[in-house]
């Protein structure tokens, strides 16, 4: 199984009460924790909003970031989890990609979705278009990336896009260009552009959900003509981990008293059961058993978020000692 590791960024409120002008000391040194570690990878959200509601806290914007680790690192992997199609237009992205995948020496990944925030995508004035019309510029989006990345060169007139001659150089220097994330578990649409397109998926993951959506995404394969087995399929999880069930239990508890100061109380408990019903909540040993059903029905790339990441890394620590070594091949 694989790592990656989640860079705290402000979207879900974790450099609260941190000077802004250490904000990026403190993302880069959870960077280059997963750097000097076990973790494959390090990752961000592409979002400009707070979650689970909008307030005045710093939320950075993504591909900044990964800009910025593409330089200040040296060997992990670097992702979004994922890129809204489309709050840029996609010949645009192709390109800042490919830059930011010659800048870091070949390290991105590409995590791309339809985009759900609404506040968000209103706010910033990109309105808030049907599903169907989110995830057709998904699919339009995807193959004027792949183009540009592959030949350096794309025209498209689709529904959604249109370009004309757009050239993209230089290429990435990953051969066949940047891996591709398909995020979402939709079962109509997602998951059969992600049959089409995806190096990765990134869907539910929990062992039930897990299992449901893959065989939709294997029936899909099979009726485009791909090779599902191919396709990596991941998972995010929230991590809240101790040597004991009151070291668990005391975590949670902190991830309460922080959300608490920015939350009314129906979403600060809903906030708070997100957190302590995940598949990732207890000691090594529970975590180690999870992981272990999930990796046997296919899940093979685990992507984690610790709350406490920017204020206290013995969580991150103690799963890399002694959940991640356990399930490495």
């Amino acid at each position: 199984m694989r790592f990656g590791l989640f860079v705290p960024q402000g979207w879900r409120l974790d450099l609260t009460g941190i000077d802004p002008a250490k904000h990026w000391e403190t993302m880069l040194g959870v960077a280059k924790l997963a750097e000097d570690g076990p973790f494959e990878s390090v990752w961000v959200y592409d979002h400009f909003h707070t979650v689970p509601v909008p307030t005045a806290e710093a939320t950075h914007e993504a591909w900044a970031l990964m800009a910025a680790l593409a330089a200040a690192t040296k060997r992990v992997r670097l992702g979004q989890m994922c890129t809204c199609m489309a709050y840029r237009n996609p010949a645009y992205l192709a390109k800042f990609a490919a830059t930011t995948d010659v800048v870091s020496g070949g390290r991105v990944e590409m995590g791309i979705g339809a985009g759900w925030y609404e506040h968000e995508w209103r706010a910033y004035g990109y309105g808030f278009p049907p599903a169907g019309e989110r995830l057709g510029k998904l699919d339009e989006g995807v193959q004027i990336m792949r183009r540009l990345w592959t030949e350096g060169t794309a025209t498209f007139d689709g529904r959604h896009y249109q370009v004309d001659g757009a050239i993209s150089r230089p290429l990435p220097l990953q051969d066949g260009g940047i891996p591709l994330w398909i995020a979402g578990g939709g079962e109509k649409k997602t998951l059969r552009i992600a049959a089409r397109y995806a190096n990765y998926t990134n869907f539910s993951g929990d062992a039930a959900g897990f299992a449901h959506k893959s065989e939709i995404l294997a029936g899909h394969c099979k009726e485009v003509g791909t090779d599902f087995d191919a396709i990596v399929r991941s998972a995010n999880y929230n991590v809240v981990i101790g040597e004991t069930e009151k070291d668990v239990r005391e975590r949670l508890e902190w991830i309460r008293a922080q959300y608490q100061p920015h939350l009314p109380a129906d979403r600060l408990d809903a906030a708070y059961q997100s957190f302590a019903t995940g598949p990732l909540v207890g000691t090594p040993e529970q975590i180690v058993a999870r992981l272990t059903e999930l990796r046997e029905l296919g899940m093979s790339y685990a992507i984690t978020y610790f709350a406490e990441a920017a204020y206290d890394r013995s969580g991150i620590d103690l799963f890399a000692r002694k959940v991640i070594p356990e399930l490495t091949d």
